[in-house]
């Protein structure tokens, strides 16, 4: 309430006793004074009997070394008082002159009032300007935090996209469930055939067999839901990393990571994407088929046969694969770009392996986006944001400026 009051006062009369000058509670006081140029007048009370010069002489010294020289000094000796009980009024006498000389005259009134006024303004520029300093510090540790989690999770994003380009993704069950819907080491020795005689082969092998497109879904939801589950996790440990290490958002990281989803509710999140991607590939295939006119042919292999064998193209490059994996899944590849091709043609089957791997990057981003926003939410923004700072502060320099300069 004091601090509140001194800010709000023109002038600040400050009393203090022979004894107690020297806290430093009241110089922190008498700095800040200084600092605002307010008009300050010191009252040295209750002063012993021949300590007055001492004692005085040492208060001004410490005035004049916390820049307050030209304040006045009011010494009051330590006496009696008066049966109302109050001091006598020869020892308040140039107090009473000093404050009543003030109040007189309106003029030196207002040149109290705009002087204390001016150097409050002055004042506050230069503690805006270490507070706008403080605020660029943050703005510019808040984006460095949110590009780490950016690129945290770009990598990962490109590690699924690496992952799902490479052929990886064709070993294992999903290698193992396509082979069963398509009978691959039979057809790889009929590769050179005819297409037609392979579309042949592909269509009884499909109507061979009890749903077997998907069980091809089921191994790629399954291997492509995990890959995605790891990489999000493995972004969220980095961000986490690289965040503690920076030392500078404890209580965002905090925030963030208590309001990131559980385990279980990220493996449901991914499995639904697989799930919604795979209805996206089937929704391309019926449209594809219903612009060229391929219903007859599309039902001999079935959509789901069809969308299966897309999602392998998707999937086709080579690159991760080594050894015999190379020979079987490039060449199961091999084998579902050939029925693709003999169902909608070589340009049409390039153009919805496009659209398919669009789709898919898209709801891959969108997945780890998710969990990236949650850090980046996290972060407060400065507020005011430096640029409004900056703009109030050359408001205040125009008002110090015309005050100084004798405005009204």
């Amino acid at each position: 309430m004091a601090a509140t009051l001194l800010a709000a006062a023109d002038l600040w009369i400050f009393v203090t006793t022979a004894s107690r000058y020297a806290d430093a509670v009241a110089w922190a006081h008498l700095h800040a004074a200084a600092a605002r140029d307010v008009v300050t007048a010191v009252v040295l009370d209750r002063v012993p009997e021949g300590a007055a010069q001492a004692v005085s002489e040492d208060l001004r010294r410490r005035l004049q070394a916390a820049g307050l020289s030209s304040s006045p000094v009011f010494v009051i000796p330590e006496t009696a008082l008066d049966p109302d009980g109050f001091l006598p009024d020869a020892s308040v006498a140039p107090l009473r002159h000093w404050l009543g000389t003030l109040a007189a005259d309106a003029a030196v009134r207002r040149q109290v009032a705009r002087r204390t006024l001016t150097g409050a303004l002055a004042r506050a520029l230069q503690d805006a300007a270490t507070v706008l300093e403080a605020v660029r510090a943050q703005e510019t540790e808040r984006t460095r935090l949110a590009d780490t989690a950016a690129a945290c999770h770009a990598e990962a994003r490109d590690r699924i996209t690496a992952a799902t380009q490479d052929g990886s993704l064709l070993r294992g069950e999903v290698l193992a469930r396509w082979q069963e819907l398509i009978g691959t080491g039979e057809l790889l020795r009929g590769l050179q055939s005819q297409v037609s005689r392979l579309r042949d082969r592909v269509t009884a092998a499909v109507l061979g067999r009890p749903a077997p497109a998907e069980r091809v879904e089921e191994a790629i939801e399954s291997s492509l839901a995990s890959l995605l589950l790891s990489q999000v996790q493995q972004a969220r440990l980095e961000t986490e990393r690289a965040w503690r290490r920076a030392g500078s958002a404890p209580y965002p990281l905090s925030a963030a990571l208590s309001a990131l989803p559980p385990p279980t509710q990220q493996a449901r999140r991914a499995e639904q994407l697989v799930r919604d991607w795979q209805g996206d590939v089937l929704d391309l295939v019926r449209a594809e088929g219903a612009d060229k006119h391929l219903t007859a042919r599309l039902l001999s292999l079935g959509v789901n046969g069809i969308g299966v064998a897309l999602m392998v193209v998707v999937f086709a490059h080579t690159g991760g694969l080594t050894g015999v994996e190379v020979g079987i899944a490039g060449g199961t590849a091999l084998v579902a770009q050939r029925v693709l091709e003999a169902v909608f043609g070589d340009q049409a089957m390039r153009d919805l392996a496009r659209r398919s791997r669009l789709a898919l990057d898209e709801r891959v981003a969108v997945f780890l986006n998710e969990q990236q926003s949650v850090f980046t939410r996290a972060l407060p923004d400065p507020s005011p944001p430096s640029e409004q700072l900056q703009a109030r502060m050359r408001e205040t320099a125009v008002a110090v400026e015309y005050l100084t300069g004798g405005g009204a």
